[in-house]
């Protein structure tokens, strides 16, 4: 699967150690990992492992081998999952090569709740895990995601006070493209800037959500235009620095 993985063109890959694995299996799947990644590093831009949480038994030895492969430039970094306390992702910067990538999950109750202390402590990046959050509350899931919007917009006001990439939560209806294309059309208007997948199919969807269209770049550098000109409206709309702000933005996610 490592090898197979560049070929749906994710910008990260991330090998799962936590959810995926049952607890018999954690020692062999981590030897497994490092032994994949020693072999051939995955084809992705970022290459991550998301370890054991901080306080499991196995979190300690997932640090410590992740640590080796990144000192031996098979890894970017790590996802630690559950992040509540800010204790842990300090332990966690120590244990790693400096400028190590770290991403941390905020997927309960507690972690939701203190997202902006925790996000001030600067990850490079912060996901929002919906599943683990409900189930946390003892609520349930929704096809609408009513359940989970507060929590949801709560981790990316955090994450864009704390300078930290915002990335939303999952679909694991894997299958279903369209849900998938919805959710994350939700997640741009709410400011994320990326979505986790969990299947190939899901990467094509991101990209191209993700990704500004040519009309809105094109629709972007005319209200920069306009701005600079001191023309007060674009197709009908008015300008004014709120939309030379969202412009901005748009230009910076495309690249251009």
């Amino acid at each position: 699967m490592l090898a197979k993985v560049g070929r749906s063109g994710p910008d990260a890959v991330v090998i799962d150690l936590e959810d995926a694995v049952s607890p018999p299996a954690k020692d062999e799947a981590r030897a497994t990992v490092m032994d994949g990644l020693a072999r051939e590093r995955p084809a992705a831009g970022t290459v991550l492992v998301r370890v054991n949480g901080a306080g499991t038994q196995w979190h300690d030895a997932d640090v410590a081998a992740c640590a080796t492969a990144i000192g031996a430039g098979q890894l970017d970094g790590v996802v630690l999952p559950v992040y509540e306390r800010v204790d842990d992702l300090t332990r966690l910067r120590s244990a790693l090569p400096a400028g190590a990538v770290v991403v941390v999950g905020l997927e309960s109750a507690l972690g939701v709740a203190d997202a902006r202390p925790l996000l001030a402590e600067g990850p490079d990046a912060a996901y929002f895990g919906a599943e683990d959050f409900i189930a946390d509350l003892g609520g349930r899931r929704t096809p609408g995601g009513a359940e989970v919007q507060y929590a949801r917009s709560q981790v990316c006001l955090a994450a864009r006070l704390g300078a930290v990439t915002a990335l939303d939560q999952v679909i694991v209806a894997v299958h279903d493209a369209e849900a998938f294309r919805a959710e994350a059309e939700q997640a741009v208007a709410l400011g994320y800037r990326g979505k986790l997948c969990l299947h190939p199919i899901q990467v094509a969807v991101a990209h191209e959500v993700f990704t500004p269209s040519a009309e809105q770049i094109e629709h972007a550098r005319a209200v920069l235009a306009a701005a600079e000109s001191g023309v007060g409206l674009v197709d009908g709309q008015m300008v004014d620095a709120v939309h030379v702000t969202m412009a901005r933005a748009v230009l910076e996610r495309a690249g251009v």
